[in-house]
């Protein structure tokens, strides 16, 4: 983490607040605590506020404020940060099935570590993993937290179509594809819910500062799962992050 937050000019309607450059729970609280500020302080001419792992734009009409007043405005908003109430984070559990046609790089995975099918699943699904941000495609959740015994390399040529809903490792990472697109993530498995859906009340399903959950299910609970969401029926496991009987 910097000592001091640096302010990036970044063209002539965006700012950007680097809080360090490493990714971190710390730094990201930073983030969410100013993008919450930024939100409820009402500074005239901010537009889109873009939240990452470690920085913040703030996009802003230059003929509502200017530069040098944006910046005084975010510096006093700075030294706020640490009265600034952070909603407590939830886990959302995704249910998983892992392997065969869902998951066809997890003997890769399992030999690129030495081990065996059923260690990665319950070292996969062992942890929370922190939302550090959501971008890439709609709804995709850059997540915290993997366990290095199972971090396996990207592949050395992406896939042309990967399916929505599909779980992955790249690196020391992993995240689910929300839409059907290109990628070169190792496939594990694949979830039933549908991170984004146009047709929803609420199209993005997670939220960055939130934690997920990932819940090993076979095949028949996967297709009622599908089901389920298919005709909105499907009740989402949610509980706060605090709870430890899990």
């Amino acid at each position: 983490m910097y000592e001091e937050t640096k302010y990036l000019v970044s063209g002539d309607r965006a700012l950007v607040m680097e809080f360090g450059d490493e990714i971190s729970e710390e730094i990201n609280r930073k983030v969410r605590a100013m993008t919450i500020g930024i939100g409820k302080g009402n500074i005239k001419g901010i537009g889109e506020i873009i939240p990452t792992y470690r920085s913040l734009m703030v996009n802003y009409n230059p003929l509502e404020i200017d530069y040098k007043n944006l910046l005084k405005e975010l510096k006093i908003l700075e030294d706020q940060l640490d009265s600034i109430h952070i909603p407590p984070p939830q886990v959302m559990e995704i249910p998983t099935l892992y392997g065969g046609q869902y998951g066809p790089d997890m003997d890769t995975v399992a030999d690129h570590n030495g081990l065996t099918f059923d260690d990665v699943i319950r070292i996969h699904s062992s942890r929370e993993y922190l939302i550090y941000m959501i971008g890439f495609t709609p709804g995709f959740p850059y997540l915290g937290g993997m366990d290095e015994r199972i971090a396996t390399p990207r592949l050395k040529k992406p896939r042309i179509k990967i399916s929505g809903g599909t779980v992955g490792i790249a690196g020391d990472q992993t995240g689910i594809y929300p839409i059907d697109s290109p990628g070169g993530w190792q496939l594990i498995g694949k979830t039933p819910l549908k991170l984004y859906d146009v047709h929803r009340d609420t199209p993005i399903l997670l939220e960055a500062g939130n934690y997920i959950k990932f819940v090993p299910i076979d095949e028949r609970e996967y297709e009622r799962i599908e089901k389920e969401v298919k005709n909105n029926s499907y009740e989402y496991n949610i509980y706060p992050k605090e709870r430890k009987d899990i």
